[in-house]
């Protein structure tokens, strides 16, 4: 049976044995609309916090730019690309909330100052002065001084893949591409042009 999720894990894995620094940043795409109606691209760079065959899961403010644009237009496409093992992973597909408890669950995980900075920032709105952010983080500080509880204004997204390209770096500039297309009945896949 063809499963795009066990490649992408088992390149994950070399990524993360060979990547000095985040090996799970990912450059996420998402589409705004302009107040003329028109489409605007934005990608920025995520960390991806977790992977299996429901798809592959992000965490942000849901009030920042990413946050805001994923819930209009709930379609989103990740690129991975990993120098040291000269590959990189494409995808595309919807995007939708994850259950709270699993928020809940990560954000537990998060060190201290992570989780003050989810409830001091106002991501992505202008900011005056650093000053200005740093007394939130004593206010959120002061206001929690031993558990952090998830701000309702952060959690998870996931994006569930409706196809996945696997690109190889090879000598010439002769890559391998592999795409696999999601069916109803699985997955497809198809060499591509380098």
């Amino acid at each position: 049976m063809i499963d795009p999720f066990a490649q992408f894990a088992a390149w994950y894995a070399e990524a993360q044995a060979s990547e000095v620094n985040d090996p799970n940043a990912c450059a996420l795409a998402t589409v705004a609309i302009a107040p003329d109606g028109s489409p605007r691209a934005d990608v920025r760079i995520v960390l991806l916090k977790g992977q299996d065959s429901a798809g592959f899961t992000i965490f942000t403010n849901f009030e920042s730019a990413k946050g805001r644009q994923l819930a209009a237009l709930p379609h989103a496409a990740l690129d991975f690309h990993w120098k040291s093992i000269r590959r990189q992973v494409r995808m595309a597909g919807p995007v939708q909330r994850i259950a709270e408890a699993e928020s809940d669950a990560y954000f537990a995980t998060r060190p201290r100052e992570s989780q003050l900075s989810a409830w001091a920032s106002l991501q992505s709105q202008p900011l005056d002065a650093r000053s200005n952010f740093e007394s939130r983080l004593a206010e959120m500080a002061a206001r929690y001084p031993a558990h952090v509880p998830r701000p309702p204004h952060w959690g998870g997204f996931r994006l569930n893949p409706e196809w996945i390209e696997f690109w190889e770096d090879r000598p010439g500039r002769q890559h391998h591409r592999e795409r696999f297309d999601r069916t109803t009945d699985g997955w497809t896949i198809r060499l591509l042009y380098p």
